[in-house]
């Protein structure tokens, strides 16, 4: 019997009434077809022409799986670098983001490293997730054989919050960084995350994004938790960070987060380049079988990053 037969996806359930036993259950099975070729018809095939393993970063306290992605034509040492960090945090894989970052590896060329960050759940914080996808930029690069002065970052939905707040501490500690790229992205967990049109807009149509981010909020932001200082868009000082590359789609309820916070980097002075999809839903680039505009925004996204990691 084909893999394709054997993982079915899990129906979806109610996110304003699941409890932590079923939203670890779902968010298993629901990984387990994200991961497979089952999945492929929706979420892409993996490009060909780049090599794909899984490795894991063995960090203080913990061990960090990561999905490794190389042009499978060359083993040059002299590549760049883009650390990625996939969307959803309550549940998502790396592996869902293969068509778009084995495309990348093999056509930037580049070496990609995909973040298997801690999803948030009841005893797992926002904290804990931005704690992976920094220590994977700030582990020793010599590992991957690459040229460490040309390194960007790019995430998409709940890791594009944690790539972009990669980015203001990597600027804070001295680390240079190319680029950063960031696709539908949320930018603040505060109470005042879900006062936007957008959100009003497309609360529950195309899908139910309101449920899903009251269920993130309460689960990435526990009580008595410093909100704004895991909130991009409330940081003190946007200044001198990478030249950004920021992904809308406008039938997103979080389309108005990243048009809010490109207002905020352009008036901090880093330069952005804000592009509006329009008619694409939430996570578009991660649904290429289903959403056209996937193509164009990934060819995007692949000119961007060459531009920003010319050697």
């Amino acid at each position: 019997m084909s893999e394709t037969t054997i993982v079915q996806r899990p129906p979806e359930p109610d996110f304003s009434m699941i409890t932590p036993e079923e939203l670890i259950t779902y968010r298993e099975a629901e990984n387990r077809w994200r991961a497979s070729s089952a999945a492929w018809p929706i979420i892409g095939e993996p490009d060909p022409a780049a090599a794909i393993e899984w490795q894991e970063l063995a960090l203080p306290g913990r061990d960090l799986p990561v999905r490794v992605y190389r042009p499978a034509s060359t083993s040059r040492t002299d590549l760049p670098l883009v650390i990625h960090v996939h969307g959803g945090g309550f549940v998502g894989t790396a592996a869902q983001c293969d068509w778009t970052n084995s495309h990348l590896a093999a056509h930037l060329p580049a070496v990609v490293i995909s973040v298997e960050h801690r999803l948030v759940a009841p005893d797992s914080t926002l904290a804990h997730a931005a704690a992976d996808g920094w220590d994977v930029l700030a582990h020793d690069s010599t590992r991957w054989g690459i040229d460490p002065t040309r390194t960007a970052v790019f995430g998409e939905s709940f890791g594009a919050l944690i790539s972009a707040m990669t980015a203001i501490r990597a600027r804070d500690t001295g680390l240079r960084l190319a680029a950063q790229v960031l696709v539908n992205p949320v930018v603040e967990v505060t109470d005042t995350m879900f006062d936007y049109p957008s959100i009003a807009e497309y609360a529950h149509s195309p899908s139910p994004a309101l449920p899903l981010l009251r269920l993130l909020k309460q689960l990435a932001v526990p009580p008595r938790t410093d909100a704004r200082a895991l909130s991009p868009f409330y940081a003190d000082d946007l200044t001198d960070l990478a030249p950004t590359l920021l992904l809308v789609p406008t039938q997103d309820a979080l389309a108005d987060h990243g048009r809010r916070y490109a207002e905020r980097l352009r008036a901090a002075g880093t330069s952005v380049r804000l592009t509006e999809y329009q008619g694409a839903r939430h996570a578009f680039l991660t649904l290429p079988g289903v959403e056209p505009q996937a193509n164009s925004a990934r060819a995007e996204i692949l000119e961007f990053l060459r531009a920003a990691l010319a050697a």
